[in-house]
């Protein structure tokens, strides 16, 4: 017991200091949170961890090697790049028509799920975490057989929806601190840090390439 339970906060306390880092997904959290409301970390972790459960699977059987090749980085570093610039011009396009409103809207929530999904897939340093730190933590965990697997892994899953879970409520709460403006500057800088993670994936992937 004591096994699955060190794997469980370790892995918690692993999950929760890369979940603080700025990326994708934090971004999108802090400029869909005012209008979609609290549950707008806790819905984007879900299909992030729907994602990073069929990786763990993949893992599993094999999939590792795969994502240590050189050509997939590339293709992985390259289309990510593209999505998040798309999403970060798109995002500035929109600020002069933005408003902030409030949540509820559940055609809307539907999407955040796809959007966990699509934000993990959209950061190349989140296959090669998995590929490396990731593989390693479950080839530990299988010393304690399925069940160390599910400690780890749920314990990663739990450190990220408490982190996003926070980062909603606090936005959510404080939305009454927010006027247009201030929503419009806030969407900005965040459509601004989705065009600079797509730079940065796409000189990793170019790198990686000439290299």
């Amino acid at each position: 017991m004591s096994l699955f339970i060190t794997l469980f906060v370790t892995s918690f306390i692993v999950a929760l200091s890369g979940a603080v880092m700025p990326g994708p997904l934090l971004t999108i959290t802090i400029s869909e949170s005012p209008r979609r409301g609290m549950m707008t970390g806790p819905l984007l972790i879900v299909g992030h961890g729907v994602l990073e459960l069929a990786l763990v699977l993949a893992l599993l059987m094999g999939l590792a090697p795969v994502l240590k090749m050189k050509p997939v980085f590339i293709v992985i570093a390259l289309a990510g790049s593209a999505v998040l610039l798309w999403m970060g011009v798109g995002m500035l396009k929109s600020l002069p028509t933005m408003v902030l409103t409030t949540a509820g809207d559940n055609a809307e929530g539907k999407n955040l799920i796809l959007s966990g999904i699509l934000m993990s897939l959209a950061n190349p340093y989140w296959s090669i975490w998995w590929a490396t730190i990731g593989l390693g933590y479950i080839l530990h965990s299988m010393d304690a057989g399925i069940m160390g697997v599910v400690a780890f892994f749920s314990g990663h899953i739990l450190g990220d929806l408490f982190w996003y879970a926070a980062v909603s409520t606090a936005v959510w709460k404080g939305r009454k601190l927010l006027s247009d403006r201030s929503y419009r500057i806030l969407i900005g800088t965040c459509a601004l840090f989705l065009i600079a993670f797509s730079f940065l994936f796409a000189f990793s992937g170019v790198r990686k390439l000439i290299s």
